[in-house]
């Protein structure tokens, strides 16, 4: 997927961005400037896709508004799935939306954060001596199973991992199975909640992720996870429904 002209041209793009970040931290903070520039080029990244996290939180909330309508109607025609079809979509049209409204924006973010990730597990190629600046005494592109064999554990790793599994806990509470719980509501046109789904533990793969790939990976699923969760828990609570 790296050798795909639209993310090897992204992942120029933010190697070269990180060379410059890192370059103009090092007379500052020269023990941290590689691991910070990752920092800040995550954020730089994750701030540039604010408006299409406001789309996706705006959809949400419409389809949460409709979703009495859409369980009414799911009630009334499912012996007729056309007509079904037809009542919803003039539903979401009518509140100005879309079935897919949630998803597309997720689609648009997919080559840039695979483009992000690629820069910081050495796929693009170039640049990678990056990799060799080190951030809590470990080299950046070290991982975990390479620098914990006959040896204990570097505490950066574990104080990621610890933090990522915080994240995918507050994730799956506070967004994933609410989420699951009102689709669930809409499809089925029940009032009660729904038990959550094994999907809703998905979240807890980043932790596991991060003790296979390099701690600059790390560093960017942390941060990355970190920004998501608090911008949807934030834009929830600001956007009107």
């Amino acid at each position: 997927m790296y050798s795909l002209a639209p993310v090897a041209a992204a992942m120029d793009l933010l190697s070269s961005a990180l060379v410059a970040i890192s370059s103009a931290l090092t007379p500052v903070v020269p023990a941290g400037a590689a691991g910070l520039s990752i920092v800040l080029l995550t954020v730089a990244v994750r701030l540039a896709l604010v408006p299409v996290a406001v789309s996706q939180v705006r959809a949400e909330k419409v389809r949460k508004r409709i979703a009495p309508d859409l369980a009414r109607i799911s009630t009334r025609y499912r012996k007729d799935p056309q007509r079904m079809m037809t009542e919803q979509r003039k539903v979401y049209s009518e509140a100005g939306s879309s079935p897919f409204a949630g998803c597309l924006p997720g689609l648009v973010q997919i080559p840039i954060v695979l483009a992000l990730y690629g820069v910081f597990v050495g796929a693009s190629g170039a640049d990678n001596a990056l990799l060799s600046d080190t951030f809590g005494g470990v080299e950046l592109g070290a991982t975990l199973t390479a620098t914990s064999q006959g040896a204990m554990v570097e505490p950066v790793f574990v104080l990621i991992i610890a933090f990522l599994a915080v994240i995918a806990w507050a994730q799956r509470r506070y967004v994933m199975v609410p989420t699951m719980r009102d689709n669930a509501a809409v499809s089925t046109g029940a009032a009660t909640p729904q038990m959550p789904g094994i999907v809703t533990y998905l979240p807890y793969m980043t932790a596991v992720v991060a003790a296979f790939v390099p701690l600059a990976a790390g560093l960017y699923l942390l941060v990355s996870t970190g920004w998501a969760l608090g911008e949807r828990l934030i834009l929830r609570r600001i956007l009107p429904d």
